[in-house]
């Protein structure tokens, strides 16, 4: 704080002379110093308080600033860790679906793709998984389509993967024309009710079947015109072709389209082929 400032002055005073008055000599001029204080106590406490406010204003601008880049920093890595997480996830189901499709095709006898093998189907046929499949345009009885298959070298389709129904049900929706499209498989229970047997013989793997909901349900007519019941199987509803669920047990002699199957002819090539 600063000092008091003095100011000095001089004061002078001056006697009266009064006529025919005779006045003791005394000196004439008195002198009297007066001191004054000048304080400057407000003003330099103005000065600092505005100082200290400056001050506090300024940390506490610098303060919300250093918050402001924490939680920047803090939102930035949440982000980048969140990017990071969908990034694995995506790989990792793009490993599975790499390893389901390998198991399918494996499942389905494909050759492995380090044997380098092509398979070609004939003109009219469908290749996939070395596989060869035709898609009838003419409707026939299950019995009827099966023979025609055969005439063809082949045999109404045995499905063994749920990659295979995949793939027919996506053929299916590309071929059907109108929504009493149903094709005939290779699936029946005409020798015993309830016993369903593949073409080929073999028995239906209860692990991999696609009925619809409530099938099969051997049903034998409005007014029971049909006693041996609904014996074989046909896929295929194009209402619902969305769906993997889609076989139906039928009457065998009702006329449907059909899907045959038969390997495909195996040739050496110095590339691999879908």
């Amino acid at each position: 704080m600063s000092e008091a400032g003095v100011l000095y002055s001089n004061v002078k005073f001056t006697r009266e002379k009064k006529a025919n008055v005779v006045i003791s000599s005394l000196p004439d001029t008195t002198y009297s110093e007066v001191t004054i204080s000048k304080t400057q106590r407000s003003t330099t406490e103005s000065l600092e308080g505005y100082q200290q406010d400056v001050l506090s204003k300024r940390s506490k601008v610098t303060t919300e600033r250093l918050a402001l880049l924490v939680v920047s920093g803090l939102l930035a890595a949440a982000v980048i860790g969140l990017g990071v997480t969908v990034f694995d996830n995506i790989r990792l189901k793009q490993m599975f679906k790499k390893q389901d499709d390998l198991q399918n095709r494996n499942e389905s006898g494909n050759t492995n793709v380090s044997d380098q093998a092509c398979y070609k189907c004939e003109e009219g046929w469908e290749q996939h998984g070395g596989k060869c499949y035709y898609f009838s345009i003419s409707k026939s009885s299950w019995n009827k389509s099966r023979d025609e298959c055969r005439a063809k070298r082949g045999d109404l389709v045995k499905i063994d993967s749920r990659e295979e129904q995949t793939f027919l049900n996506r053929r299916l929706r590309d071929v059907m024309t109108e929504a009493e499209d149903k094709f005939w498989i290779g699936l029946t229970d005409s020798a015993v009710e309830g016993r369903w047997l593949w073409v080929d013989g073999s028995q239906l793997n209860q692990s991999l079947t696609f009925w619809r909901m409530k099938e099969p349900d051997n049903w034998n007519g409005t007014h029971g015109e049909h006693p041996d019941g609904e014996d074989c199987v046909r896929m295929g509803e194009k209402s619902e072709a969305d769906s993997l669920e889609w076989w139906f047990d039928a009457f065998c002699s009702k006329p449907h389209r059909s899907i045959c199957k038969k390997a495909g002819v195996r040739e050496k090539l110095k590339k691999v082929c879908d």
